[in-house]
């Protein structure tokens, strides 16, 4: 497969995380050409590390791996949603979630 048309505009690109049983939105994360090759490779999620500068796999540490189900690209083909079975926590804080803080909420 060819990747070069996800990095035209970028190197790295931003892929949303989304839990595929329930829906759920669970972090965003930057992907290169190379932590992209290796999530198709391998069938778990690799990430850029924009502060550390290197390649991530989730959970290789924490064991709260990301099975990926489907990986999808936007109509741009600049953004990336992959659905996954998530072991444990997404978020480095131990929550299910990245997004647990709620700014506002507004009536209907």
């Amino acid at each position: 497969m060819n990747l070069d048309k996800y990095f035209v505009k970028a190197e790295l690109i931003p892929a949303v995380i989304q839990e595929k049983s329930t829906g759920e939105v669970l972090m965003l994360a930057y992907m290169n050409r190379e932590s992209m090759q290796k999530t198709l490779e391998t069938g778990y999620t690799w990430f850029w590390s924009r502060s550390r500068k290197e390649l991530w796999n989730k959970g290789a540490t924490s064991g709260h791996i990301q099975k990926v189900c489907e990986i999808f690209g936007d109509c741009d083909n600049d953004t990336l949603l992959i659905t996954v079975e998530q072991k444990g926590a997404a978020c480095h804080t131990g929550n299910h979630s990245c997004f647990f803080n709620k700014i506002k909420e507004f009536e209907r």
